[in-house]
């Protein structure tokens, strides 16, 4: 079973996606309110060889020969500018694929110019910024001590001067948190300095790692990226192709992505090419072992691997 490479799984931003995961769960810079994978276990703010890279791409390879994908993203249990040979990773996934190769990140190290290098050959960096102040940043985000909103904010900046891809930023706002109109114009101001590409404006949609992060509704959602100008768009599911989980058994494609992110039954559906049926009766076998639990979220209910019940 892959250690390193999971998916494809749906993403609302990107289709199907074929995750990297660079990382021993969880290992990031921060350890943020909204996340649906977890509670930060390990932060760190230096970037080390966490994984093999060798591992990896032998990984991707592999499930590369028969799955089918819209991008190849390195995300999964943490950070992944954290991993020092993301830039060799990059390379590969670019000599094993044409797919675009999109790195989602929460952007806390670019001010680490070597860091910067490292990923300037991905074809989409999509950074996160949730607060143009620092109370509020450091509310959310919970960072490694070394980490402050300047760096970011600096870091963010130089990447921008340095990349010449496609960069989207995102903003993930969360009610009574970062909501406010002086959150948003503080924000705007930012944002409009940084000229990305795209905004994709989120919300917490899977359960998060604290309670204390709840969504934001729609309407208010709609009324920011009206704000936020033509670059900014709210995030919304896209349609996914059938049979995306080929190369692997359906079992061990549904293990690995409950792993890493909760999941809905049509993500599920999605995700494996499955009947409705036949996605609701592998989960419930799962449910029986003990090896996933299901949640609601905003009216929705979610599946989740209980490992993290130890968390």
């Amino acid at each position: 079973m892959p250690r390193y490479v999971f998916g494809p799984v749906p993403s609302r931003r990107l289709g199907l996606s074929l995750g990297i995961d660079l990382l021993p769960p969880k290992t990031c810079s921060f350890d943020c309110l909204y996340c649906e994978v977890g509670r930060t276990t390990l932060k760190l703010s230096e970037p080390q060889p966490l994984v093999p890279v060798a591992e990896v791409l032998a990984e991707a390879r592999s499930i590369l020969e028969t799955a089918t994908t819209d991008v190849i993203t390195l995300a999964g249990s943490g950070e992944p500018t954290l991993h020092s040979g993301i830039g060799e990773v990059i390379a590969g996934l670019r000599d094993l694929s044409l797919k675009p190769v999109v790195l989602l990140t929460n952007g806390s190290l670019f001010w680490r110019e070597e860091v910067v290098h490292r990923v300037l050959a991905a074809d989409v960096i999509m950074p996160t910024l949730c607060s143009a102040y620092p109370e509020t940043f450091a509310r959310i985000h919970r960072p490694h001590p070394d980490i402050t909103l300047d760096k970011v904010i600096r870091g963010i900046r130089s990447l921008r001067h340095a990349y010449a891809g496609r960069l989207a930023v995102e903003v993930v706002l969360l009610a009574g948190i970062n909501d406010t109109p002086q959150e948003i114009e503080a924000l705007k101001g930012v944002l409009d300095e940084l000229r990305a590409d795209a905004v994709y404006l989120n919300t917490v949609a899977r359960p998060p790692s604290d309670p204390t992060a709840r969504a934001v509704a729609r309407e208010k959602l709609k009324a920011v990226r009206t704000f936020l100008g033509e670059s900014a768009e709210m995030v919304v599911s896209k349609p996914l192709a059938a049979g995306s989980g080929k190369g692997l058994s359906a079992v061990e494609v549904l293990i690995e992505m409950i792993k890493r992110r909760p999941l809905r039954l049509m993500d599920v559906c999605s995700s494996l090419g499955l009947t409705k049926d036949a996605a609701e009766a592998l989960i419930r076998g799962f449910e029986v072992k003990g090896l996933i639990r299901s949640r609601k979220q905003s009216g929705e209910v979610y599946y989740t691997s209980t490992e993290d019940d130890g968390r």
